[in-house]
């Protein structure tokens, strides 16, 4: 059957029994489970003039397969959500690995007992390897906090060379901070890794969709109940009324087309654009990606390098490593990050999460506080950050009180 793609305008909204917004991994996840489990049907209000949200990927020029708005790698230790995934897809054993590059020497990242030797060399590295497993343990993940905690110099200059060369500039970058604005509780989480595990990620279940995340939402979508419009922004259809003329009052209607919808809304999209950024816009950091293909086989030695003391971009990742396609060419995809200035023309990646933000954040909650079937759902709606397992588990959760409901 495929996936419904349908205009609005010949939609009677009466027919519908539940209303998503966004068709990423928050919003394709609840639609499923609203149509398999309790019967309903959804009508999917999708922005982009694709379905799967962030997670899309499609063949460039050249026959690589791409991820248009950044690399997504799938790793999780919810068992529930990983069985969830592989419904809808074969599954591709893939475990992440990613290399700093520091002043032109690749070195695993997490830092770990690998890193230390190419940074302090074997005789050094095997000292300092040794006082942390006498000190923390083997196998385990010790915050720069941990280190700088010892009185011991040399468990100190591990800390400060991981800030300096590993953390830095890199979060420089990716924030858009000076590194005074640098948060102390975010350094504080940078690890060593006392292992000799390159892996970026140690969850118990890790892979790849087989033929790319596109092909998972085509097949989640694939459900006669479930239509979708594209290239619809619920802000421009929605039609919302408040309790009052207050600009603090909360919302106690939403129609579509003069259909008020009295059964469940989940929305995955940014909160202040559906109310017109009326106290503002929330701000986020944004990305921007320069591809390249080369005729080679490969040019990175792993699946993401990260630039942690050089370039202006954050990483290159390059994608045949991801994806285990079998091609003579190959595409890399440079990364760098912005503010996000203008809607229209950018995407809201990560949300900027402070005190001040999520006041912010909090007023916009406060309108939907008057709508009980309003669903506030994943990154943007939630102005928080979650990798796809977490939004998943979430998803699941948000269904199963749904259909528990009925």
């Amino acid at each position: 059957m495929g996936v419904q793609v349908r205009s609005l305008k010949e939609l009677d909204v009466a027919d519908y029994d539940a209303v998503v917004v966004g068709s990423g991994f928050a919003g394709a996840v609840v639609a499923r489970e609203l149509a398999e489990r309790a019967g309903k049907r959804v009508l999917i209000v999708e922005k982009r003039a694709h379905i799967g949200g962030n997670m899309y990927d499609e063949l460039d020029e050249s026959g690589i397969l791409v991820h248009r708005y950044g690399p997504h790698i799938f790793h999780t230790n919810d068992k529930r959500a990983f069985e969830y995934i592989r419904r809808f897809t074969e599954w591709r054993d893939y475990e992440h690995e990613v290399l700093a590059d520091w002043y032109g020497t690749y070195m695993p990242v997490p830092f770990n007992k690998n890193s230390m030797e190419i940074v302090y060399g074997e005789e050094k590295a095997a000292r300092l390897i040794d006082k942390l497993i006498e000190t923390f343990g083997d196998e385990r993940k010790v915050t720069i906090n941990e280190l700088r905690a010892q009185d011991d110099p040399e468990l100190s200059e591990i800390a400060d060379f991981i800030y300096k060369n590993v953390f830095l500039y890199y979060t420089q970058k990716q924030w858009g901070l000076t590194p005074e604005e640098v948060d102390p509780s975010v350094t504080a989480r940078v690890p060593v890794f006392v292992s000799r595990d390159n892996r970026y990620f140690q969850d118990a279940y890790q892979g790849m969709p087989a033929d790319g995340y596109t092909a998972v939402f085509e097949n989640m979508l694939d459900h006669e109940l479930i239509d979708v419009c594209l290239e619809t922004e619920a802000e421009s259809v929605f039609d919302l009324e408040f309790e009052s003329d207050d600009e603090n009052a909360p919302l106690c209607a939403i129609s579509i087309k003069d259909v008020a919808i009295t059964g469940p809304i989940v929305y995955t999209g940014p909160l202040d654009e559906l109310f017109l950024s009326r106290f503002g816009r929330l701000p986020y950091r944004s990305l921007d990606f320069v591809y390249e293909t080369h005729d080679a086989d490969h040019v990175l030695p792993c699946g993401t390098v990260n630039f942690t003391v050089t370039e202006d971009y954050t990483r290159i990742t390059e994608f045949k490593y991801l994806t285990g396609q079998d091609h003579p060419k190959t595409t890399i995809m440079k990364e760098y990050s912005h503010s996000y200035d203008d809607p229209k023309t950018q995407i809201p990646y990560y949300a900027i999460i402070n005190e001040e933000n999520a006041a912010h954040y909090d007023r916009y909650l406060k309108l939907t506080s008057g709508l009980d079937n309003f669903h506030p759902l994943g990154r943007l709606a939630e102005y928080r950050y979650y990798n796809m397992d977490v939004i998943i588990g979430r998803a699941l959760a948000l269904a199963d009180e749904l259909v528990g409901e009925e």
